[in-house]
């Protein structure tokens, strides 16, 4: 695998860890991905998958990339579950600082859950009246017609 030229690579933990500069406790690995279990973990078992090549967010990852690393987390999500057993797993992914992202390489976090781990999700808002999320719903999807060349004219 070749890593993109990114400034950041060269300080990317996750790449080290690829280039085996860094050990890590790998749960799995082919071609194109590789899991290992969090140093940090939320509940013991928590795994990260990300794929080889070095790309910084759900954003600039390609297509393709995008899903061989989903293969892997399906595979690996229900070893975790089983290996754990947990009653459920969560799959999650922080996009940039502002949503958690901590290391500049995309990654995708398989944790598990049980029912007595004493974890909260997150809490859930409403929109204030059904116009509110018409525009919401309005504005996201004029910015895939954007992204796929569309017009609305």
């Amino acid at each position: 695998m070749t890593h993109s030229t990114n400034t950041d690579q060269e300080n990317c933990i996750f790449c080290k860890i690829i280039s085996g500069e860094i050990p890590a406790s790998k749960v799995y690995e082919d071609d194109e991905t590789i899991a290992f279990l969090d140093i940090q973990p939320v509940n013991p078992g928590h795994t990260l998958v990300i794929p080889k090549d070095h790309f910084e967010n759900i954003y600039t990852t390609p297509v393709m990339t995008w899903m061989r690393i989903q293969m892997t987390v399906q595979k690996v999500a229900l070893a975790v579950k089983h290996a754990t057993g947990a009653d459920g797993v969560n799959v999650h992914m922080n996009n940039e600082s502002a949503a958690g992202q901590v290391v500049p390489h995309v990654h995708i976090h398989i944790i598990p859950r049980h029912n007595d781990d004493g974890l909260i999700n997150w809490s859930h808002n409403v929109y204030k009246d059904t116009e509110e999320m018409k525009t919401f719903a309005e504005n996201i999807a004029n910015e895939l017609k954007v992204e796929n060349g569309e017009n609305e004219n």
